[in-house]
């Protein structure tokens, strides 16, 4: 697992990956696909802290540009 981009988000990182990689070897590649609510609460927490980051690093603004002229990151970022 890798840091996060902003470290005061990586410990989120961290356990959000734990959790992801727990349910996907414990649980998807078993057949259980239903998500882990435990891993999507965790991932918000993740990614409210990492746009929160980019947001004060003036990156997110860029990012919600490059989404409204690029359609293939426009349909991407809507998964």
């Amino acid at each position: 697992m890798s840091s996060s981009l902003a470290p005061e988000c990586s410990e989120g990182k961290e356990r959000y990956d734990t959790c992801f990689i727990n349910w996907y070897s414990e649980k998807y590649l078993r057949g259980q696909t239903k998500p882990s609510k435990e891993c999507e609460e965790l991932f918000e927490v993740y990614k409210t802290c990492l746009n929160k980051a980019l947001k004060e690093k003036g990156i997110y603004d860029m990012i919600e540009e490059a989404r409204k002229t690029s359609p293939e990151i426009r349909e991407t970022s809507k998964r």
